[in-house]
This record gives C-alpha cells, sequence and structure tokens, in this order.
C-alpha cells in the first residue's frame, strides 16, 4: 500500500510539473502573441501618423500654390486695368481732336479694335495663370493620393 501511495504521489507531482510546464508554455506564448500584436499596433499607428503629417503638409503646399496663383492673376488683373484705362484716357484725347466725323469713327474703331485685341490677349494670359495654377495646387494633392493607392496595393 505504502507503494501504492508512493506511485500515486509521483504521479501526481510528475502530472502537475507537467501541467505547470504546460500553463507556463501557453501563458508565455499568449504574451509574445500580445506583446507582437501591440507592436504592430503600434507601428501601424506610427505609419498612419505618419500618411497624415504628409497629408497635411500637401494641403499647405496645396493651399500655398492657391494662394501664390491668386495673387498672380490680382497682378494681372491690376495690370491690365491700369493698362486699359490709360489706353482709354489715351484714346478718348485723340477722339476728342478729330476734325471731321470719318476721323472721329476711323479713331473710334481703331481704338475699339485695338482694346477687343487686348482684352483677347489678356483673356488668354489670364487663363495660362488660372490653368497653371490650378494644376500646381493639385500637384501636392494628387501625389499623396498616388501614394496612398501605392502603398494599399502593397500592402494586399
Amino acid at each position: 500500500m505504502a507503494d501504492a501511495a508512493e506511485t500515486v504521489k509521483k504521479t501526481v507531482e510528475q502530472t502537475t510539473a507537467k501541467a505547470k510546464a504546460q500553463a507556463e508554455s501557453i501563458q508565455a506564448a499568449g504574451a509574445k502573441a500580445f506583446r507582437e500584436g501591440v507592436d504592430k499596433s503600434v507601428a501601424s499607428l506610427t505609419e498612419l501618423n505618419a500618411h497624415g503629417k504628409k497629408n497635411l503638409e500637401a494641403v499647405v503646399e496645396s493651399a500655398a500654390a492657391a494662394q501664390k496663383g491668386a495673387e498672380a492673376l490680382s497682378q494681372e488683373a491690376i495690370a491690365f486695368s491700369k493698362k486699359s484705362w490709360e489706353d482709354g484716357v489715351a484714346a478718348a484725347q485723340s477722339i476728342s481732336q478729330a476734325r471731321s466725323v470719318q476721323e472721329l469713327v476711323e479713331l473710334q474703331t481703331s481704338w475699339a479694335k485695338s482694346a477687343a485685341e487686348a482684352y483677347l490677349a489678356q483673356f488668354g494670359k489670364t487663363t495660362e495663370i488660372f490653368t497653371a495654377s490650378v494644376k500646381d495646387s493639385f500637384k501636392p494633392i494628387n501625389e499623396r493620393v498616388t501614394a496612398t493607392v501605392e502603398s494599399f496595393q502593397a500592402a494586399r
């Protein structure tokens, strides 16, 4: 009987040791998996934060380009308005000195033609400035969209 009790005692000790080792192994694997999950989450959040920062920088760069374009358009409009006014005053002085109705009509027609040509030339110039401004304004945002799409495609 003493041998049987001793055998049972040894069996219980061995089983307890095995169960304890298995529990420690399971606990270590769980802790390792948890640590890896946390590390991956932190890395993902860091990457997401970096993307957000780059996106904000692109928006700021885009706004700066738009402001620069608006300033160029404004300066162009002011310069054209000033020149138009000066040309109009000069034309009025010239027309006021006309000696006949025919000369008046010719001067008026000449001024109207040159004013229309100047307007069309200015319209083309303004369109070019506006187009370049829009292109420059959207460039940083387009680059960020492209980078984001590429990163999503790479993650697949």
